[in-house]
């Protein structure tokens, strides 16, 4: 039976080692003038301009991901009003007014990211358990549904490896009755995010962007 999960990018579980759990974001600021869509459920980075961008604004170079896109508040340019959206359409603010960016930027958060048909090296449970403690690269990392602004992002599994770069560490399987044929894309992978900027050992490094994933 096939699963019932779609892409939906990366969706906050809970806390290492069960910790306390309020599913927080911090305020941060998207350029009013920044035309790229940025999609709920999508890793974004932080950038010099002291703003965030989706991870292809690295330009050529591997930034650690700040976080997760919850959501943004604008006022428009057409209306006056103010719009509270879970994704940044790319256009639309008033530049005379902040646009307000709200991410999941706890390095200890968890995630759940729904895996790829991961191929023949992935394609049962056990095969796919073997993974758990291994990191992953993200396919469609900068993609999203424009009528719902979720992230299409998907753990591509055929990635997985113990190379220190990739942007995802799993660390579990979500149980779900409705989501455990392991033979099919949409088994929900429990993960961190890796290289955490917040995290002590959070930099700006330089390499190739391939390594986000994107």
């Amino acid at each position: 039976m096939a699963n019932t999960n779609v892409s939906f990018g990366l969706r906050p579980l809970s806390k290492l080692g069960s910790n306390y759990n309020s599913t927080g974001s911090t305020e941060y600021r998207i350029a009013a003038g920044n035309t790229n869509r940025i999609y709920q459920g999508m890793p974004v980075i932080p950038t010099a301009a002291g703003v965030i961008d989706d991870l292809q604004a690295a330009a050529g170079g591997t930034v650690s991901i700040l976080g997760v896109f919850y959501g943004c508040e604008y006022v428009s340019s057409t209306t006056g009003e103010v719009i509270f959206s879970n994704n940044w359409p790319g256009s639309g603010a008033d530049t005379n007014h902040p646009v307000k960016a709200f991410v999941y930027d706890d390095p200890n958060q968890l995630f759940v990211i729904a895996a790829d048909a991961g191929g023949s090296d992935f394609d049962t449970e056990a095969e796919i358990r073997a993974a758990i403690f291994l990191n992953v690269q993200m396919a469609n990392g900068n993609s999203g549904n424009n009528t719902t602004g979720i992230s299409t992002a998907v753990a591509d599994l055929s990635t997985a490896a113990v190379t220190a770069t990739f942007p995802l560490r799993i660390v579990g399987i979500q149980e779900d009755a409705e989501n455990s044929d392991f033979t099919a894309a949409g088994i929900p992978l429990i993960v961190r995010i890796n290289n955490h900027f917040n995290a002590p050992n959070g930099s700006i490094v330089q390499g190739t962007v391939s390594t986000l994933g994107v």
